[in-house]
């Protein structure tokens, strides 16, 4: 069992440890964030691996929810914390289980039965059903900061991603262009393949934010959207036929 720890308080990280290796020696911590500065990047390369999540809900520059929300991090998470009000909002984040500080063992062992138990349930199901559960869900919506306020923008509501220098900005339906945490290449794993289509290194388009396509010079194809934009949009040569089959609402999958 492979598990990320994101917690802030050094007795609860040992705690956690002792937990975790006196139930499961063969379980490996993959890594350990004290902060939401620490967790985007930790999640961002070992969620993949995760089996599960262990997650305090209050760190030391915010709520921990925020980092799943930047990430995009869908597998099971068990939250512990000393704050009981935000159980809600822990199973909306894909909480399979809350704990409440200070917690025993005991308690500790249940939630991770409880996991385990969740993760052996496909081996039971008709085969149909658990198609129908094991379809990927998607980013839906960004945090994003404008001057001093925090607003969330509705994946389906922006019309374009592009990257400038380090940066990447997501374009609202105004033509607003507002920065976020995430890489282009994080975003392709992140948003719905059938409504988004990276169409070169910079750009990635909103299938309902295509105005017309026009054929370009050297096989490429020029994309004219319909929000203001003032930078071409061009389809590059080795993306125009995966393009093609997006616009004709076929997508080949590995």
């Amino acid at each position: 069992m492979k598990v990320l720890l994101i917690e802030d308080e050094i007795p609860a990280i040992e705690k956690v440890t002792h937990f975790l290796a006196k139930y499961d020696p063969e379980s490996e911590l993959l890594g350990v964030a004290k902060s939401i500065a620490e967790a985007v990047p930790l999640l961002i390369e070992h969620g993949p691996q995760a089996d599960v999540l262990l997650m305090d809900v209050h760190l030391e520059d915010g709520l921990s929810f925020q980092a799943l929300d930047r990430v995009g991090f869908f597998k099971p998470v068990i939250f512990i914390t000393a704050h009981s009000q935000y159980a809600l909002e822990a199973f909306k984040a894909n909480g399979i289980d809350y704990l409440v500080k200070p917690f025993s063992y005991a308690a500790f062992a249940a939630s991770l039965d409880k996991f385990r138990q969740l993760r052996d349930v496909p081996a039971t199901l008709n085969p149909k059903v658990w198609a129908q559960l094991s379809k990927p869900t998607y980013k839906e919506r960004f945090m994003v900061k404008i001057g001093e306020h925090i607003h969330s923008v509705a994946a389906n509501a922006v019309r374009a991603f592009f990257a400038e220098g380090r940066n990447t900005y997501l374009i609202r339906e105004d033509g607003r262009k507002l920065i976020t945490d995430y890489k282009m290449e994080t975003l392709e794993e992140v948003l719905n393949p059938e409504i988004f289509f990276r169409v070169n290194r910079s750009h990635m388009i909103n299938l309902d934010a295509i105005k017309d396509v026009l054929v370009y010079s050297n096989s490429r194809l020029k994309i004219n959207p319909n929000f203001p934009y003032s930078e071409e949009i061009i389809v590059s040569r080795d993306r125009v036929n995966g393009f093609k089959d997006w616009l004709d609402g076929e997508r080949k999958t590995d």
